[in-house]
């Protein structure tokens, strides 16, 4: 009976090592002053103010290149030059003949 307490015991001892070699010291808590609470704070907020202007100016920013887009660009006639025709009017008896080339 003996052995299997120390079996049980050595069992339960080494899911205790193994449970908190598992613990990461980051997640442990922290002790903070209420000074440097209130500067985590103000950091959070800056951070926070910080993210908002970014978005909103970025919103501003597609808006315009939205706008643009919508503008639709009156479309110029081009002036295409034609070519005369080179047509000379020749007596011809009584009346005259237009000869074109």
């Amino acid at each position: 009976m003996s052995r299997l307490r120390l079996l049980r015991f050595l069992g339960s001892a080494m899911l205790t090592a193994a449970m908190l070699s598992g613990v990461n010291p980051a997640a442990s808590a922290q002790v903070v002053s209420p000074a440097d609470r209130n500067v985590l704070i103000q950091q959070d907020q800056l951070q926070m103010l910080e993210n908002r202007l970014r978005r909103q100016q970025y919103q501003q920013q597609q808006q315009q290149y939205r706008a643009q887009d919508r503008q639709i660009p009156t479309p110029q006639r081009q002036e295409v030059p034609q070519m005369r025709p080179t047509c000379q009017l020749l007596p011809s008896g009584s009346g005259f003949v237009s000869t074109c080339r």
